[in-house]
């Protein structure tokens, strides 16, 4: 390792610097957090084949030391998110609460933003942000896969987002683009790249991120800073400057036992900020919790008038919900649904508000794998097929399924969705994304 940054770490940890050492010398954490909108942490535990060890850090977490779980057909039904525990830390001190709306302003590839969707339960609203826009699709691939409904995603850069949305959430969530150096065990390339001079430009460029995130709060709202990263500069200094650049805000105690406080730094109460060092049972993580001062109801935004369904939307809608209830906006020729109204986020870009339904396609309606994914709808789905476990294989790998069930069914494993297929009775017809289907060598985990 570079010696600057091992002497930099020798001033952070003092005594604790060689059990530092000797930590980074293990094998990294490995952990998921269970998606609670599929199944509760119980349920989830009775059918997980693997031994799932408590996190101190969140209910829902686990440490895991089998690999490949990403291979487990409970991992495609979106039952569960392999995120190491101490990531969820930060939605941990956010301490989302049902109904409210939130900001993930920097949110791929959506480990916090699948987990405050969770705790949200298809109330309130989340928008996740991503500037890069192909970790943006891997955030909305994410937040597909794990079945939720009340959210947007957006690819925009955090200034002209916070600017348009000014005021209209209750908690922002700013896990901060960083030097990593939390990661090492994960991503060496970490430890190629770091320089003091990276660490000063992160630094810089967190804080104009916060200074956006400071206009999307309304008075009296929650922000939470987080970043994966050991450096005193991306974080007390960050969180520091920010207190001194906006007066409104005050720093709260993250109000959570797990981790320890931060690093000394004068004029700066390190003791209500919160670090983890793999000493703490988890990876490099730092969380801040602020609040702007005074009282305030977010800014509402307006809703989107919505327009008649086409016949043929109408008539798929019908057949395959019991309660086909849904908020419906078309545009071109894709159909999105909510279960609340669709609001007008003006001038941003949206790849997705709410569920992917499906395209009219020349007067005829094709559905879409999110609709069959999405969560709130799987108690009205009418047509379904469970699978068993070499079932599960065939259709994830893309092949045909045998089945007698005619028209679209939505396919099943432990009774959680996989995805969907057409049938005409004797075969079913594979509709499992091309992009997410397994290689054909590879066996289920």
């Amino acid at each position: 390792m570079k010696e600057a940054f091992l002497a930099r770490m020798r001033e952070y940890l003092q005594d604790e610097y060689e059990d530092w050492l000797s930590c980074l010398q293990q094998p990294r954490f490995r952990g998921l957090r269970v998606n609670t909108v599929r199944c509760d942490v119980a349920a989830f535990l009775r059918l997980a084949d693997w031994e799932c060890r408590p996190s101190p850090i969140c209910p829902q977490s686990f440490y895991v030391t089998r690999e490949h779980l990403g291979l487990h057909p409970l991992h495609a039904a979106g039952t569960f998110y392999l995120q190491e525990p101490s990531a969820s830390s930060a939605v941990e001190v956010l301490d989302v609460q049902p109904h409210e709306w939130i900001l993930d302003l920097c949110a791929a590839p959506g480990g916090k933003s699948t987990q405050i969707a969770a705790r949200l339960a298809h109330t309130g609203f989340l928008l996740s942000n991503e500037i890069e826009p192909k970790r943006a699709m891997a955030l909305l691939s994410n937040m597909e896969r794990l079945g939720f409904s009340e959210y947007a995603v957006s690819n925009s850069d955090p200034a002209s987002l916070c600017s348009a949305l000014a005021g209209c959430f209750d908690r922002v969530l700013v896990d901060a683009p960083c030097s990593g150096e939390g990661m090492l065990r994960k991503h060496e390339q970490a430890m190629e790249e770091w320089s003091e001079e990276h660490v000063r430009f992160c630094a810089q460029r967190q804080r104009e991120i916060l200074a956006s995130a400071h206009d999307a709060l309304r008075a009296g709202g929650i922000l939470v800073y987080s970043t994966c990263t050991y450096a005193r500069e991306e974080n007390e200094e960050t969180i520091k400057a920010f207190l001194e650049q906006f007066p409104d805000m005050e720093l709260l105690d993250c109000g959570v036992s797990f981790g320890r406080g931060g690093l000394p730094l004068e004029g700066f109460d390190s003791a209500k900020v919160r670090r983890i060092f793999p000493m703490d049972q988890g990876e490099g993580h730092f969380i801040a919790k602020l609040r702007r001062r005074g009282d305030g109801i977010r800014r509402a935004l307006k809703e989107r008038k919505e327009k008649p369904a086409e016949t043929c939307v109408q008539t798929f809608l019908k057949d395959q919900l019991n309660d086909p209830a849904l908020h419906l906006m078309q545009e071109k020729d894709t159909v999105y649904g909510r279960l609340q109204p669709f609001v007008q986020l003006g001038k941003i870009r949206v790849l997705r508000q709410g569920i992917r339904i499906g395209d009219v396609v020349k007067k005829r309606f094709e559905p879409h794998h999110h609709f069959y994914m999405a969560a709130a709808l799987q108690p009205s789905m009418r047509h379904v097929q469970e699978l068993d476990l070499s079932q599960c294989e065939q259709f994830l790998k893309g092949h045909p399924l045998a089945g007698t069930q005619r028209g679209f069914v939505c396919l099943r494993y432990q009774g959680f969705p996989l995805g969907f297929g057409k049938g005409d009775g004797v075969w079913i017809k594979n509709r499992y994304p091309k992009g997410l289907r397994f290689n054909e060598q590879v066996k289920l985990c």
